[in-house]
């Protein structure tokens, strides 16, 4: 199972980046309450997600060689942008880090099916749903931030 242990590294490494990140967006646009509440809110979920994932990790084990996750921070999500068109950046960054998430469950759950592991099944489902609702605020909020950012003059 050398290929489950390397989607359950990128997981478990992409939820945390995921967790990271959403805290640096909380931080960037504080003086935004929702923004702020809402990513501490979805950051605890990603670690949530994570923490659900340590006995799949001792029992199949993961693979560290996956830095896919690292490269979207730190290209997007190291420090935040300014102004309204800066907050829609990062949450369009936090989108494209959510989707990877979204979309490692969803192979990790293909995997579980095939194992007929239903302890990691389960994760995955739960975890699925909260990717599923974090990438549901993530666009709903992008929709309310782009008329201000993009046709309002700064």
């Amino acid at each position: 199972m050398p290929h489950l242990t390397t989607y359950i590294g990128l997981a478990d490494r992409s939820e945390q980046t995921l967790a990271s990140s959403l805290r640096a967006v909380a931080e960037g646009h504080a003086h935004i309450a929702d923004v702020f509440h809402t990513c501490r809110t979805l950051a605890e979920w990603s670690d949530a997600n994570h923490e659900a994932l340590a006995p799949v990790v001792e029992r199949y084990g993961e693979a560290h060689d996956v830095d896919e996750p690292e490269r979207l921070q730190a290209a997007g999500l190291a420090e935040t942008r300014g102004g309204e068109i800066g907050l829609l950046r990062d949450l369009q960054d936090l989108h494209v880090l959510a989707t990877l998430v979204q979309t490692t469950w969803t192979v990790i759950a293909q995997g579980a099916q095939g194992l007929r592991d239903r302890e990691l099944l389960s994760i995955t489902e739960q975890a699925n749903n909260q990717t599923s609702r974090q990438l549901t605020w993530l666009n709903t909020r992008m929709k309310a931030a782009a008329p201000q950012a993009l046709i309002v003059a700064p």
